[in-house]
């Protein structure tokens, strides 16, 4: 019995498709800058330690993973880890360590949806864990930069707000 997962091509998510290869590099920046904040920012709430160090982790492990896939693509499925570490630990912060801050609180509720957005969307359009609609298909489509500017917003905004409890006042 074969189905249309062994028949299809690989999606240029998992290539070495030059004209990906670019967005890869902008993600592995974007990751290495924005993962650094919020662990930065993570740093300074009453967390454990075990919660940041997961967050810092995968700072580290999120941008490497992507510029080592530039010469092997089918390590980006090792994504998974990393986004996991992420995912879980703004998640933990958002269910036991939400400042006491309401403008701060609702950033970190912000940044995790926007994290889990991210996620999500990864496993559904990288992964392909369930089927990408034809409008959606092209890397560069109208819908999937619309669903990368949710993303994107949600966590700059989030990090915005939570940022505001480093305010003195």
């Amino acid at each position: 019995m074969r189905t249309d997962a062994l028949t299809r091509p690989r999606p240029i998510e998992l290539s070495a498709d030059p004209r990906f290869a670019a967005r890869v590099k902008r993600l592995a920046a974007t990751s290495l800058v924005a993962l650094g904040l919020i662990s930065a920012l993570a740093a300074t709430l009453d967390a454990p330690a075990p919660v940041v160090a997961a967050l810092a982790v995968g700072w580290v492990l999120m941008p490497t993973t992507l510029f080592a896939s530039l010469a092997r693509p089918l390590l980006r499925y090792v994504l998974v880890v990393p986004a996991s570490l992420v995912g879980v630990s703004l998640l933990a912060i958002s269910t036991g360590w939400l400042p006491a801050d309401p403008v701060a609180a609702t950033g970190w509720l912000l940044m995790t949806a926007g994290m889990l957005l991210g996620g999500v969307l990864g496993l559904w359009f990288w992964m392909r864990l369930v089927p990408v609609p034809q409008v959606l298909d092209d890397p560069y489509s109208t819908g999937r930069w619309t669903l990368i500017g949710v993303h994107v917003a949600l966590i700059v905004v989030g990090f915005l707000l939570a940022a505001t409890s480093l305010l003195p006042g």
